[in-house]
């Protein structure tokens, strides 16, 4: 009789070694912040490869020669005429319309620029100067500016948030945090305006970061003090401003001598704007003249198309022919006022670290939709506090961004930069829905799920 056969009992196989990203916990702190750093420098390097804001569509081109030509401006000429039309300063090409904390750094990326390519920044003879050599200068002033401001100050951001905890619990935070800073750091449509369409936002969002992680960490005086800067470099920083007052101030009243700590806060910012303004000063008529350089209402109430209130209802209602100038003005202001007073009266009445970063959402998104004098790319304002809120709020990041995205996209078919629109919201698509990622513990979607949105 055959013996029986024994069955063999196959080794189980071996586990399958999850996919690890360097936000998963445990990661080491330090060297997880570097490689994701290093990551969003190179995803700039890469989009600033390709074309920019009018290259070769003279006569006046685009934002790139704007820039070039401030270089040009304030390299060559005295700050007295900085923001005068005179024969050398045609204001009708590309006048300087920012305050003078931009014109200085234009003025400092200048003298870089004429120490290799000084061509590239002569006075006059420069008007539409290309070359891969100046585009080359130009790009590392924006990679250097990120690098130098945007940078430090989201790390700074994202250590006072895993400190001292805004809104979610310290295991979140523990979890959250490389997450978070990615997001920051790789934020699509600022990597795209600036490094793509070519800008230097990354100066005042920088600014503006630091502000608020000065506020949070409660360094309120250099919070202060970075976001007079802020405003003092491109002025639709005042989107934030009311968010920065009412919580500020909010805080004070909360102090033993309120009033001595509102005169510490309003030292600092008068301090702030005096050195700023320092070679403006001299007399009425120079300030008067870069003020009136800072508000363009004779652009309209709307550029180009911007998905704003006032552009979206333009199909129906033709506000540009109905309304003159100064009705728009005061409608516009009132909007925005009604728009973010709530948030503004409840910072000053119950001053918190998460209601100050909804505060800023609101604020800025209430400027955003219903200001005088929008164009597409002032939905950056918005975009900084709704990604600094992507672990509290990870449906609203999400969708934001997406919607802002799409909003820009008639802009990135002119400056022709699809490939590179298509390239970074993919890359966001990957790290917003990535496994340990904060949006599937939010939304309570399981691991699998979150492989299958990837795919």
């Amino acid at each position: 009789m055959a013996k029986p056969r024994k069955t063999r009992t196959s080794a189980p196989d071996p586990p399958v070694a999850a996919v690890r990203l360097p936000w998963h916990t445990p990661a080491p702190a330090v060297p997880t912040a570097v490689l994701i750093s290093l990551a969003a420098l190179l995803i700039r390097v890469l989009v600033s490869v390709g074309p920019y804001s009018g290259q070769g569509a003279a006569p006046k081109f685009g934002d790139y020669e704007a820039q070039r030509h401030w270089m040009e401006l304030t390299l060559h000429l005295t700050p007295a005429d900085w923001y005068r039309n005179t024969s050398d300063n045609d204001l009708a090409y590309w006048g300087l319309d920012y305050p003078p904390l931009s014109a200085y750094q234009s003025l400092l990326h200048g003298r870089i620029i004429n120490t290799s390519l000084p061509e590239a920044v002569a006075l006059r003879s420069s008007r539409g100067y290309e070359s891969m050599e100046s585009k080359l200068l130009m790009r590392w002033t924006v990679l250097s500016s990120d690098l130098l401001v945007f940078f430090p100050s989201a790390l700074w951001f994202v250590w006072a948030y895993m400190k001292l905890g805004v809104g979610i619990s310290g295991e979140e935070r523990r979890e959250g945090w490389m997450w978070l800073l990615a997001l920051v750091l790789i934020s699509p449509c600022l990597v795209l305006i600036d490094h793509g369409h070519f800008q230097y936002n990354c100066i005042s969002l920088g600014l503006t970061l630091g502000a608020i992680a000065g506020v949070l960490s409660k360094n309120e005086l250099v919070g202060a003090s970075l976001f007079t800067l802020a405003i003092n470099h491109k002025q639709m920083s005042l989107y934030f401003a009311p968010a920065f007052f009412s919580h500020l101030l909010g805080k004070c009243l909360k102090q033993k001598y309120p009033i001595v700590e509102v005169t510490k806060l309003a030292f600092v910012v008068l301090g702030t704007f005096a050195l700023v303004w320092w070679p403006f000063l001299h007399s009425y008529e120079a300030v008067q003249q870069v003020l009136s350089r800072l508000a363009p209402f004779e652009r309209g109430i709307y550029e180009d198309y911007v998905a704003n209130f006032w552009c979206s209802t333009s199909v129906i209602i033709k506000w540009k022919k109905l309304f003159a100038i100064k009705p728009l003005k005061l409608m516009s202001l009132s909007a925005t006022i009604l728009a973010f007073l709530p948030s503004f009266v409840q910072q000053v009445k119950s001053p918190s670290n998460l209601g100050f970063l909804y505060s800023l959402m609101n604020n800025s998104f209430s400027f955003y939709l219903f200001s005088y004098q929008v164009h597409e790319k002032s939905i950056l304002l918005p975009l900084l506090p709704a990604s600094l809120l992507a672990l509290e709020e990870p449906r609203m990041y999400g969708w934001f961004v997406y919607f802002a995205l799409f909003s820009m996209y008639p802009l990135i078919c002119r400056d022709q930069l699809l490939l590179q629109y298509i390239a970074v919201l993919s890359l966001f698509f990957l790290i917003y829905y990535s496994p340990g990622g904060s949006y599937g513990k939010r939304s309570n979607i399981s691991c699998k799920a979150n492989c299958v949105h990837q795919l």
